[in-house]
C-alpha cells in the first residue's frame, strides 16, 4: 500500500482531550471528521468552544469547516478511510477494565469499513486487547476479513492534560500497524503532525504493553513517596525535607506524594493487572501501588481532624474549605479526582466542607461527584490546599481563617511553610 497521503480521510472517534487536538493537527494536513455521539459537545466545539482546553482557538478556527468536520451522526463516517479511535477506557467499580465505549466505537466504525481501511487506537488498553477484542467485533459489523479486508494500528495517546508545553507535537509517538506495510503507513502518517518524531514499535502487543508501563511505573513511584510520607507522619517529620535533602544525590528520583487521579495513572495499572491474573499471575507490586495511592485521601482527611483537636477546635459542625477538585493543577480535568476522597471522609466526621475550584465544571462536578461547588469563600476552621492551582497561590489563608487556631494543610507543599500546620 502506497502513502498516497492526499487521498487519505480520516476520522477521529471521540473529541476529549485525546482526540480533539489530534484532529485539529492533523486537519492541518488532511481533510478530517472529528466524530463524537455527545452533541452538546461538538455543538460547543463548532461554536469555537472547548472546555477543556487543550486546543489554541486559533488553529480550531483556522481548519474549522475547511479541512475539519465535527459531527454526531454516524453516518458521516462513511466517507473515511482511517479511522482513528480516541474514546475512553476506565475502569469498573470493582477495578476491572471498562471497555464499554471502545466496544461500542468498534461496532459502529465496522459498519462502514470498506476494503484497504485502517483502524488506529489510541485509547489505553492491555497487551493483546486490539487484536483479541476490537478486531473480532470490526470483523464481524463489516463483514471484512483482518489483515485481508482491513487492518489495524495502535499508537498510544501521550496527551498531558493542561500541560502547555509538552503537547501533541512535542512528545514523542509509539506507533504500529498489524502488517509490516500498514505499520510503515501509519509511522509515516503520524510523522506528518509529530514534530518530536515517532518510534515504531515491532507489534500491536508491544506498543499497548508501553503505554500500560509508562504509567504504572509512575504509579509505583508516587506510591513510594506517599508511603514514606505515611512513615515520616509517624516519625513526625516533614516529608518533603526529606526529600529534598534525598535529592542532592545526582541519581535519586524527585517525586512528590500526593493525591493520585487523572485518566491514566490511577486507572492503566489496572489494566496490566487484569491481563496479568487472566494469565494466572497476580501482580503484587503493581497492586500494592494502587492501594497506597487510592488511600492517600482518607489519610489527609484524617490528618486534618487530628490537627483540628490538636489545636482546640471542635471537629462536628467545623466548617471547612478544600481548594481544588480537579485531579491536577491549572487544568479542568475532574476525571478520577481524589479529592472527594477527602471531602467524604471529613463528611463522616461530621464537618461541614465546601470545594472551591474556579477551574472545574460545577454541571460535571455535581453528576460526578454529587457535590455542589461553591461560588464564594467565607471563613474556615480548617483550609485544605488540595489542587495548586495559579490562581490559588494569590489567596491570603489568613484572611480566610476562621480564627487564628484554624487548621491549615497543604497537600502540594507550595506554601509557606511557617503558615501551615501540616502537609504531605
Amino acid at each position: 500500500m502506497k502513502n498516497n497521503f492526499k487521498s487519505d480521510k480520516i476520522a477521529v472517534i471521540g473529541l476529549g482531550y485525546v482526540g480533539l487536538p489530534l484532529a485539529v493537527e492533523f486537519a492541518k494536513y488532511f481533510k478530517v471528521l472529528g466524530f463524537d455521539i455527545d452533541k452538546e459537545r461538538v455543538s460547543q466545539l463548532n461554536g469555537l468552544n472547548d472546555k477543556t482546553g487543550e486546543v489554541n482557538l486559533e488553529d480550531l478556527e483556522s481548519v474549522l469547516n475547511k479541512n475539519l468536520k465535527f459531527t454526531a451522526s454516524e453516518k458521516d463516517l462513511s466517507g473515511s478511510n482511517i479511522y482513528i479511535i480516541t474514546v475512553p477506557t476506565p475502569v469498573t467499580e470493582f477495578k476491572t477494565p471498562d471497555l464499554s465505549f471502545l466496544k461500542a466505537s468498534s461496532e459502529t466504525v465496522g459498519k462502514y469499513l470498506k476494503k484497504g481501511d485502517i483502524i488506529i487506537f489510541e485509547s489505553t488498553v492491555y497487551p493483546g486487547c486490539t487484536e483479541d477484542d476490537c478486531v473480532p467485533i470490526l470483523e464481524s459489523s463489516s463483514g471484512l476479513k483482518f489483515n485481508i479486508d482491513f487492518y489495524c494500528g495502535y499508537s498510544p495517546e501521550r496527551i498531558n492534560p493542561g500541560d502547555k508545553i509538552n503537547t501533541l507535537k512535542k512528545i514523542k509517538k509509539v506507533t504500529s500497524g498489524s502488517t509490516p506495510e500498514i505499520s510503515d503507513k501509519i509511522d509515516s502518517l503520524y510523522g506528518t503532525i509529530i514534530e518530536a518524531g515517532t518510534y515504531k514499535a515491532p507489534s500491536i502487543k508491544v506498543a499497548e504493553a508501553s503505554k500500560a508501563i509508562e504509567n504504572a511505573q509512575r504509579d509505583l513511584n508516587i506510591s513510594f513517596v506517599n508511603e514514606l510520607a505515611l512513615i515520616f507522619d509517624r516519625i513526625d517529620i516533614d516529608t518533603s525535607e526529606v526529600i529534598k535533602a534525598a535529592a542532592t544525590k545526582w541519581n535519586f528520583l524527585n517525586f512528590k506524594p500526593g493525591l493520585v487521579g487523572g485518566h491514566c495513572i490511577s486507572v492503566d495499572p489496572y489494566y496490566l493487572a487484569y491481563k496479568a491474573e487472566s494469565l494466572g499471575y497476580y501482580p503484587e507490586v503493581i497492586l500494592s501501588g494502587r492501594r497506597v495511592n487510592d488511600f492517600m485521601g482518607i489519610f489527609v482527611a484524617n490528618k486534618v481532624v487530628k490537627i483540628m483537636t490538636k489545636k482546640g477546635i471542635t471537629v462536628r459542625g467545623s466548617k471547612a474549605l478544600i481548594l481544588g477538585i480537579t485531579f491536577k493543577e491549572n487544568c479542568p480535568d475532574i476525571r478520577n479526582s481524589k479529592v472527594p476522597d477527602i471531602y467524604n471522609e471529613l463528611k463522616s466526621f461530621g464537618v461541614d466542607v465546601s470545594i472551591f475550584d474556579p477551574y472545574a465544571d460545577k454541571e460535571e462536578v455535581k453528576k460526578e461527584f454529587g457535590i455542589k461547588l461553591i461560588d464564594q469563600i467565607k471563613k474556615y476552621d480548617s483550609i485544605i490546599l488540595a489542587v495548586a492551582h495559579n490562581k490559588f497561590l494569590d489567596i491570603n489563608i489568613e484572611d480566610i481563617k476562621n480564627e487564628e487556631r484554624s487548621a491549615v494543610f497543604d497537600l502540594k507543599a507550595v506554601l509557606d511553610y511557617s503558615k501551615v500546620d501540616g502537609r504531605l
